[in-house]
């Protein structure tokens, strides 16, 4: 099993500066390759890339010996797969969106792929051509072998993430309740069926004042000065700052349910469309449902739980958990479901319930298929005893 365990770095100065050289490298060399092959005269091809990469580009710009050579010879890696993604998208006629130069302080990276380059003891990282040792905030959490590390930037901060090869992880599925349907939305961020109730957590929303200030602050700032730079870092942190926020309760979510139930039963929520309100664009952008059912599932995996994804159209807040009956009038002011039947529950969680009964309806054997399989079998046992 690969798992992958992201971990905050602690460099010096010194090794910082080598940080910031290595992801310099490999952007520079990413654009050197791009520049060369979206020449209409030069078609794409990896070993060609190579050859150009090795002929030339080394060549040319020796001070790439001053960090391990893999991080730029990655660089081709990672050219050939924005390619191929874009000639299959274009192969498919979909929107395809041709490779685009990496900018500095933008998604800052660089990644080592081959053990030997790299090696984790305790809580310290050795890179290649690094003479010291980069504390980390904390040990690996797995045991097993590591199969390579990618160093990222965000917001004045380093980070490694290590993929493991470990057969350590042992998920703790035991007294685990049978399934939950889960309401995803907006007052609440999630309401289950079993009742607990997860409160909206929009820290996007109680920071607009402070970003509104500081984003007044940086077009105030000459460009190119140093005020500007420093502005713009307290930007970039506060947003950083908002993500880890809102990261950390999908986390909680996620890692309750599927800790606590063996079926999870989740809307498919056409997301893309929904933040096309304007009125609720940046509340649903803030909820992050997307990042919430990318959590969900890959955990239900490790955990051997099963996760069902709800029909889009499938009506679960206009459904009566009780009689079955189609409220067609159903409005969203209205929080309160009051059904003809007498039951009268809150809209998310009458929802949760039907979202749970369509997880338990799509998970039930066919009674009729079951039947007719057992029929096949017990017809070729007697054609066997017969013969």
């Amino acid at each position: 099993m690969l798992l992958a365990h992201k971990i905050e770095l602690r460099p010096t100065p010194e090794q910082a500066i080598y940080l910031d050289k290595a992801c310099g490298s490999k952007r520079h060399c990413f654009n050197q390759l791009l520049a060369h092959f979206s020449k209409p005269e030069n078609k794409w091809s990896k070993s060609l890339a190579y050859q150009y990469y090795i002929n030339v580009i080394r060549k040319e710009f020796q001070w790439y010996s001053e960090v391990s050579s893999r991080i730029t010879r990655n660089a081709i890696d990672d050219l050939d797969n924005a390619f191929s993604h874009f000639f299959r998208r274009l192969k498919l006629k979909q929107k395809c969106g041709f490779p685009r130069f990496k900018k500095k302080a933008i998604n800052d990276s660089f990644a080592l792929r081959e053990s030997a380059k790299f090696d984790c003891i305790g809580r310290e990282l050795r890179l290649e051509k690094l003479k010291t040792r980069i504390e980390m905030r904390q040990a690996l959490r797995f045991q097993g072998t590591t199969k390579q590390v990618t160093i990222s930037k965000r917001a004045g901060k380093y980070f490694a993430s290590i993929l493991v090869e470990t057969e350590d992880y042992n998920p703790n599925d035991n007294d685990r309740k049978q399934s939950v349907g889960v309401d995803f939305g907006i007052k609440e961020l999630a309401v289950l069926s079993a009742g607990v109730v997860f409160a909206a957590n929009q820290k996007l929303k109680a920071n607009l004042k402070k970003l509104a200030k500081l984003t007044s602050t940086l077009a105030k700032k000459i460009k190119g000065s140093n005020h500007r730079a420093k502005a713009k870092l307290k930007i970039s942190k506060l947003h950083f700052r908002i993500a880890n926020q809102r990261q950390a309760l999908l986390h909680e979510l996620s890692d309750y349910l599927t800790k606590t139930f063996d079926v999870i039963t989740i809307e498919d929520l056409n997301v893309k469309g929904m933040v096309k309100n304007r009125k609720l664009s940046r509340a649903i952008s803030d909820a992050g449902f997307g990042t919430l059912r990318q959590l969900i599932e890959y955990k239900a995996k490790l955990r051997n739980c099963v996760v069902v994804v709800a029909n889009r159209f499938y009506p679960s807040s206009k459904t009566c958990s009780c009689c079955g009956k189609i409220k067609e009038n159903l409005t969203l002011a209205e929080r309160i479901f009051a059904c003809e039947c007498g039951l009268c529950v809150d809209r998310d969680l009458n929802a949760a319930l039907n979202l749970d009964k369509y997880g338990q309806d799509r998970l039930q054997p066919d009674l009729k298929c079951a039947s007719e399989q057992s029929q096949t079998v017990d017809l070729f046992t007697a054609s066997v005893l017969t013969v």
